[in-house]
C-alpha cells in the first residue's frame, strides 16, 4: 500500500492530501529515510511524521486497505 493512503487509513494523518503534502515536503521518513508519498508500506517498516513541531514515530503492525475507525490504532504501534 502507498505511504500516503496508509497513513489516511490508519488515522495518522487526516486526509490522503495533507498526507501527499507532509512526505513531499520532506515530513515523513521510513527506516531513517525521507520517503515519497509512493513509497510501498510493509508490515515492520517504522515511520517517523515531524508535523506542527512534534515528531511521532510508529511500527507498522498490519496493512489493511479498509478499516473502521475503532480499529484503526491495530494498524501501528507507537515507538
Amino acid at each position: 500500500m502507498r505511504l500516503d493512503k496508509y497513513l489516511k487509513v490508519s488515522r495518522l494523518i487526516k486526509r490522503r492530501t495533507v498526507a501527499n503534502e507532509a512526505c513531499d515536503a520532506g515530513r515523513v521518513a521510513v527506516n531513517g529515510k525521507v520517503a515519497r508519498a509512493s513509497y510501498d508500506v510493509k508490515v515492520g517498516d517504522k515511520i517517523e511524521i515531524s508535523f506542527a513541531g512534534r515528531t511521532v514515530s510508529v511500527e507498522v503492525l498490519s496493512v489493511s486497505e479498509v478499516v473502521r475507525k475503532d480499529d484503526a490504532p491495530d494498524l501501528y504501534r507507537v515507538i
